[in-house]
C-alpha cells in the first residue's frame, strides 16, 4: 500500500481518491500546509485554520469559505481534473481540509515547504509512535 493510499485511508470515506489528489493538488498548488495556511489566514478565516492547527475542536467552514480563499478559477480547475461539478468539489474540501490539515500538523506546529510525501510520512510516522 503506498503512502498516499494510507493517507486516503487515515481521511476515510468513499472517493478517497479523488480527496486525496484534491488534497495533494491544493497543498502543491498552494506552498504546501504552510502556504494554505497563511492563504486562509490572508483571507479573514485566522481563526477557522488556527483551529485545524491548534490542539482543540477543529472548526468548520463552507464551501463557500473554500471558494472565496480559494478563488473560484482554482476550484473549477481543479474540479475539471477530477471530473466533478465546482460545488461538489468545494464541498468536500471543506467537509474534509480540517482534518488533513489537523493531522498534518500533529504538534499544533507548520511544517515548511510543500513536498506533501515528506508531510506524510512525518504523519503516518507520528501515528505509529506509542
Amino acid at each position: 500500500m503506498s503512502l498516499f493510499d494510507q493517507l486516503g485511508g487515515l481521511l476515510g470515506g468513499d472517493g478517497s481518491n479523488n480527496l486525496l489528489q484534491s488534497a495533494q493538488t491544493l497543498l502543491n498548488d498552494n506552498g504546501g500546509v504552510s502556504g494554505l495556511v497563511e492563504k486562509f489566514q490572508q483571507g479573514g478565516l485566522g481563526e477557522i485554520v488556527s483551529s485545524w492547527v491548534g490542539t482543540g475542536d477543529n472548526l468548520a467552514i463552507s464551501a463557500e469559505q473554500i471558494q472565496s480563499v480559494l478563488g473560484n478559477e482554482q476550484i473549477a480547475g481543479l474540479a475539471a481534473k477530477l471530473g466533478l461539478d465546482s460545488n461538489q468539489l468545494a464541498q468536500q474540501v471543506a467537509e474534509h481540509l480540517p482534518t488533513l490539515i489537523d493531522r498534518l500538523t500533529p504538534n499544533s506546529e507548520v511544517p515548511q515547504g510543500n513536498d506533501l510525501l515528506s508531510q506524510g510520512a512525518s504523519l503516518l510516522g507520528g501515528l505509529f509512535k506509542s
